[in-house]
């Protein structure tokens, strides 16, 4: 009686040993899938950097606003005084100087896009986002639309003023 108890416990051992999954099976087969989706995201990413860039070097975008032509002269330090102040208040939130944030880092903006450009995506953000394609690039890049701030003519070219301190 004790072997026929001993020999059904050890078969029954046996068999649940043998049906159970193995987790290295499972690790296994979703670690290359991890890593194909984790390459392709990285291969998106590395594309729209390349089509921002491609796009931006083009200096004569003058984007879709109400500024059609400025004419840069020297740096006007109280001009770029009261854009700092602005920039602080309002624009901080999603840039920072040297690095990227929500939105681009805005160290060299001046250099990347025309003064033009940047003041119509200041004061026109959703126009600027629907209608050039560099603004639709970023927005491709960063996932996050430049929020409407509200800014006069005068308050969008104090920033710009600050910005081309940061070159």
């Amino acid at each position: 009686m004790k072997l026929k108890i001993f020999t059904l416990l050890t078969l029954a051992l046996f068999v649940l040993t043998s049906c159970g999954s193995d987790k290295k099976k499972d690790t296994e087969t979703t670690t290359p899938v991890r890593k194909e989706r984790a390459a392709k995201k990285t291969i998106e990413k590395k594309e729209a950097v390349k089509v921002v860039e491609e796009i931006t070097s083009d200096l004569s975008d003058k984007g879709v606003g109400p500024i059609k032509d400025i004419t840069l002269e020297g740096l006007d330090d109280a001009l770029a005084a009261k854009g700092k102040e602005i920039f602080k208040g309002k624009c901080t939130a999603c840039h920072k100087n040297k690095k990227r944030y929500i939105g681009p880092a805005m160290s060299g903006v001046t250099k990347r896009r025309s003064p033009e450009w940047v003041m119509n995506m200041m004061l026109n953000p959703e126009q600027m986002l629907a209608e050039n394609p560099t603004a639709m690039a970023l927005l491709k890049e960063y996932s996050a639309p430049m929020a409407n701030q509200n800014l006069t003519n005068d308050d969008a070219r104090a920033v710009l003023e600050f910005l081309r301190t940061l070159n």
